[in-house]
């Protein structure tokens, strides 16, 4: 029981992804919120849990409706005065090629996947550092991360939830709160019709959600992305290559294409621990010693 008497809300929850995790936090000792825009569906997996000897309650909200998940919050910290863990992983598709997308999916998707974890971050931010404990997961994807035809909308908004994981691990750091990614693969009404019978069958969101436990217990780790599905998993990195200095001379620009393969290469690569390191960096191979982190803010 290592979540035991943790808080743990959980977008989305009412069926697919969201249900298991809401399980198998509920399996580990947590209480549980299970929200859901269908209250139906996110009573029957809190009733679930319930049944099973665990806690948890059923609220509708819509991520995007600030003044809704602001009241789901409330209501929360008026049943259990707390919230340890949020996994924001509420989402819809909207899949087309980009030439044939309209804005308003583009934007639709950008609202739910991007917004709704802002909003719901937001409204448990504050809590948390007050608490000095929180663990938040962001819900990326391949898609995001590598790219799939067809997902523009969608992976740009999973790609910018990668940079809010980072930005806000270096911001909840000294409070104590960790935030990190999951990149699923698994069988669900976004992915009905894209996957064969025999992959879907392989690909239960069962086996996915084990991996948020290493995410959001006392040990969890900051700014991880954690890719799980069919019971495999692997940490992805955003990685920056040693590179080389060009210089800025009339030049440079054909001397950027003639050291390609040098400016790729990825043998010395790192993953930088904040963004400004690749400023460090550059002024380093110009000459110049860069400022401190503390005093670049």
């Amino acid at each position: 029981m290592v979540l035991k008497e943790r808080v743990a809300v959980v977008t989305g929850a009412g069926s697919g992804l969201g249900r298991a995790h809401a399980m198998l936090l509920a399996n580990h000792g947590a209480r549980v919120v299970v929200n859901d825009m269908n209250i139906e569906s996110a009573s029957r997996v809190a009733d679930e849990i319930v049944g099973n000897g665990g806690q948890a309650i059923a609220i509708a909200a819509s991520v995007t409706d600030e003044a809704q998940v602001a009241a789901m919050i409330d209501r929360v910290i008026a049943s259990w005065q707390r919230v340890d863990i949020l996994i924001n992983n509420a989402g819809i598709l909207r899949d087309k090629s980009f030439a044939k997308m309209s804005l308003d999916d583009f934007r639709l998707v950008l609202d739910v996947h991007l917004m709704g974890a802002v909003i719901c971050t937001k409204a448990v931010w504050e809590i948390m550092r007050q608490q000095n404990y929180g663990r938040i997961v962001m819900t990326t994807s391949s898609s995001g991360l590598y790219g799939n035809f067809g997902q523009s909308n969608y992976g740009a908004a999973k790609m910018a939830v990668v940079g809010l994981m980072q930005t806000l691990a270096i911001e909840g750091e000294k409070y104590n709160v960790r935030v990190n990614c999951l990149a699923p693969t698994a069988a669900t009404q976004m992915t009905q019709g894209v996957l064969s019978k025999e992959a879907l069958a392989k690909l239960d969101p069962k086996l996915v959600s084990p991996g948020l436990l290493a995410l959001v217990g006392d040990d969890a780790p900051t700014r991880a992305i954690l890719c799980a599905g069919a019971g495999h998993f692997a940490r992805a990195y955003v990685t920056l290559t040693k590179g080389c200095r060009i210089g800025g001379d009339v030049d440079a620009g054909e001397r950027v294409m003639k050291q390609w393969d040098r400016i790729s290469d990825p043998t010395e690569e790192i993953v930088p621990a904040y963004g400004f390191k690749q400023a460090e960096l550059e002024l380093a191979s110009a000459g110049c010693e860069a400022p401190t982190v503390a005093e670049s803010r």
